[in-house]
């Protein structure tokens, strides 16, 4: 495994972050792995020797960041690891994202108020049982509080010591470009990562966000590097009701991001190669991401042994210039998704 610094900081990360939303209750998602059949995983992925683990509060109701904790306990030094979570959404196990289909929360139990945050960190804390959280995220952009607000209350945090970095996850350039601003003028932490929708299909953070992050020194740790397994290359386009996999049968999310024709073209283009170079799908697609300049750690999910071992395999696949360019060659733009 090769270790990388986080940004411009001396925080030191695994070539490959293991994803913990896929564990905790199948009863938030269908296809959440339980306790039993998530831990040979996570003991697999420290074997192999990832150190960078993500989470965040609303997975599971907090059951992934309890999980979390206790796998990284069993398994690693805390000195060693590098723990990340995120606040924003309602820790609610009826709720499953987005609020188009959801309840609106009740008063003070999400978004990025002082007060919310002070509550969340401290939960955070508890369900890990932690003293303090490596990287804190925000979940999203909160239009209802007042970047000043949310900005000083996470230095509050880094200064107490209960969080160490801060980072952001999916929203506009220049919403990143504003708070970075903003935070350098008052002297306050600034976000050191970026954890964004990017892969092979979704590329259309390469307009403004990634030369952002690239110009700035914001590490790219993107979600859903396999387009929720689209990649893989078992995918059809009636997976909603004839899919191999629980996650394919029920994950309506991901129809909503993919399945388009031109991203099965992109698919076929992968599977080309792939099998020209006798390697998996997944290989290659991870592969792509870790030879993007800036991307520190694409965050994996692993239902299986054997995803993490795909991915941490990608960490020593190289890729011509041509390869490249090949691999890219059939996507067409999409509107933009993820944070909207």
């Amino acid at each position: 495994m090769d270790y990388v610094n986080l940004g411009q900081t001396g925080l030191k990360v695994s070539r490959i972050c293991l994803g913990m939303m896929t564990y905790g209750t199948s009863q938030w998602r269908p296809w959440i792995l339980d306790e039993a059949d998530a831990r040979p995983i996570v003991q697999r992925a420290v074997e192999l020797g990832v150190n960078f683990f993500d989470t965040a509060d609303m997975y599971s109701a907090g059951a992934s960041e309890e999980l979390t904790g206790k796998f990284l306990r069993e398994f690693t030094r805390r000195e060693e690891v590098v723990i990340a979570t995120k606040v924003f959404f309602p820790v609610d196990i009826a709720f499953q994202g987005g609020y188009a289909n959801s309840a609106p929360p009740r008063p003070n139990t999400a978004g990025l108020s002082r007060k919310h945050i002070f509550a969340a960190v401290e939960a955070s804390l508890k369900r890990l049982a932690i003293d303090y959280i490596d990287l804190y995220q925000i979940h999203r952009w909160d239009y209802e509080t007042p970047i000043e607000e949310t900005l000083e209350t996470l230095h509050d945090l880094v200064k107490s010591g209960k969080v160490r970095y801060i980072g952001a996850s999916s929203m506009w350039a220049w919403q990143l470009a504003n708070a970075q601003h903003i935070a350098q003028t008052n002297g306050w932490a600034r976000f050191v990562s970026m954890q964004n929708h990017y892969n092979l299909i979704y590329r259309e953070e390469e307009r403004e966000m990634i030369p952002l992050c690239r110009d700035q020194g914001v590490a790219l740790i993107p979600w859903s590097p396999l387009a929720r397994g689209f990649l893989a290359g078992n995918r059809t386009p009636d997976d909603i009701t004839a899919g191999h996999t629980p996650r394919a049968r029920s994950d309506e999310y991901s129809h909503k991001l993919y399945y388009r024709e031109e991203d099965f073209a992109v698919v076929n283009r992968l599977s080309e190669l792939a099998s020209q170079r006798g390697e998996s799908n997944a290989r290659i697609g991870y592969a792509w991401l870790l030879h993007q300049p800036g991307l520190a750690a694409p965050i994996v999910g692993a239902s299986k042994i054997a995803h993490i071992e795909e991915a941490v395999a990608a960490t020593q696949v190289k890729l011509s210039a041509e390869e490249i360019q090949l691999l890219g060659s059939s996507y067409k733009p999409h509107t933009v998704l993820g944070h909207t």
